[in-house]
């Protein structure tokens, strides 16, 4: 990336094509779930479908922040062949992880044994998890050549490449619908699976130029740091993995509490569609993050400017859902574009009611993290994430075993509380790696 002043238009130029990426992929499930429900045995395939997509998930959770790794790091040839060598392992180690969960003694032993779940559900969950076999590595794959890309500021070249991943996930799931007699569970996988492998390729296609020029980068004298090896790598990027880890393991210990809530089918009926809108106000905090790394790195005066963005990223999201949310477009929203009936959608209004802050707090959260991966101090991003779902956990247990709370209302206020937690956390914590960077040469 181009050094120069950062500004809040440079920022935003950076940001926007990030953020219009992730918005994208939000609509990657309700697209699959619209063309799997129109077909024979919808219910059965859906089912199917998103256990094994719960699992292509679980297995890629290790991988998935290998962007902010990149972004921080690789600064010259030897950290881009080192973290690619270390990347390609992650991939290797993850899809043999993956190879031994869809043995059939393993993959049965699972689900039905210890999961309980019906045999009509794993008998379809089984070939569609064999089907997303190589989704692990490719996202692994891509994101190193997209951390590339936002390291060199070409920030649109991964929207390009998620647009091109929707639409080849979009037809491959269109023609084996119409084309074949495949169960609507094996379609979303075979289309999933379609839409990341073309996605890593034109990743790693728009990132050659900027490769070449890293490859042509020697390594320059660095007194204040030891060089970078396989060891500082891994403890580096391992406490990433592990917040990745974590974060997926919120999702079931969720669903856990909501099974044994006050109003529990109303609660898991709508925590899908408040969880779609959680997602599409946070991810401007996430992409965020993914930006404020490459520019603190490169330039520690971009501090002012970004803590800025940072301030008015928080002041719009939970502006812009306040505003929904206190006139009818959120009705709007639940009813007519969700789908809700009218009873879940005036059931709805309060969980999504409680989110207004999330989006602010996920905004701060998420700068925070940045200045810590720029000082290389990954280890407080785990424990902030160990923080947050110990607090989500205590916070559901409390409010629906003790205060009788609904579900859904539980779990929303739960997710603000260990968020909110995980905040507090690292605020002495990102201080002190700002005092770390601040007197440093640029990374």
């Amino acid at each position: 990336m181009a050094m120069g002043e950062v500004t809040q238009s440079r920022i935003l130029r950076l940001w926007a094509p990030l953020e219009a990426a992730w918005l994208l992929m939000a609509v990657e499930a309700p697209f699959l779930a619209a063309i799997l429900a129109r077909m024979q045995d919808a219910t059965c395939n859906l089912g199917a479908f998103g256990v094994a997509v719960g699992f292509a998930y679980m297995f890629e959770s290790p991988v998935i922040l290998v962007m902010s790794a990149v972004t921080a790091l690789v600064e010259n040839r030897d950290a881009l062949r080192k973290l690619r060598t270390f990347t390609y392992a992650m991939n290797g180690t993850v899809t043999l992880g993956l190879a031994v969960f869809i043995l059939p003694p393993v993959f049965f032993l699972v689900t039905e044994t210890l999961m309980g779940l019906p045999r009509e559900i794993t008998r379809l969950a089984h070939p569609a998890c064999v089907l997303l076999l190589p989704w692990p590595s490719a996202i692994g794959y891509r994101r190193f050549y997209q951390g590339i890309l936002v390291r060199s500021g070409l920030t649109r070249r991964v929207a390009y490449g998620t647009t091109l991943r929707l639409s080849v996930m979009g037809g491959t799931a269109v023609l084996l619908a119409l084309a074949t007699r495949l169960p609507g569970a094996l379609v979303g996988s075979a289309a999933l699976s379609a839409g990341v492998v073309t996605e890593a390729a034109a990743s790693r296609f728009w990132a050659r130029e900027p490769v070449r020029r890293l490859l042509a980068t020697a390594p320059t004298p660095d007194y204040l740091r030891a060089p970078l090896g396989y060891r500082g790598i891994a403890h580096f990027y391992l406490p990433l993995a592990l917040t990745s880890i974590l974060a997926v393991g919120v999702n079931p210990l969720v669903a856990f509490f909501l099974g044994r809530s006050r109003m529990p089918l109303e609660s898991l009926a709508v925590m899908p569609v408040v969880n779609g809108l959680i997602f599409a106000f946070n991810t401007a905090g996430l992409t965020f993050q993914e930006v404020a790394i490459p520019l603190y790195g490169l330039d520690r005066a971009s501090f002012r400017p970004l803590r800025r963005f940072a301030v008015w990223l928080a002041l719009v999201t939970s502006g812009t859902l306040a505003l929904m949310v206190f006139t009818p477009l959120l009705g709007f929203w639940l009813e007519t574009v969700a789908g809700l009936a009218p009873d879940l959608a005036r059931f709805a209004w309060l969980p999504v009611a409680l989110i207004i802050l999330l989006p602010a707090i996920t905004a701060v959260t998420c700068f925070q993290r940045a200045l810590l991966v720029v000082a290389r101090t990954t280890r407080p991003i785990t424990w902030a994430s160990g923080v947050e779902v110990a607090g989500i956990g205590a916070t559901l247990f409390a409010l629906t075993q003790f205060a009788g709370w609904a579900g859904a209302v539980a779990a929303v206020a739960a997710m603000v509380a260990g968020r909110l937690a995980a905040m507090v956390y690292l605020l002495p914590k990102a201080g002190r790696a700002l005092k770390a960077t601040a007197g440093t040469a640029p990374a």
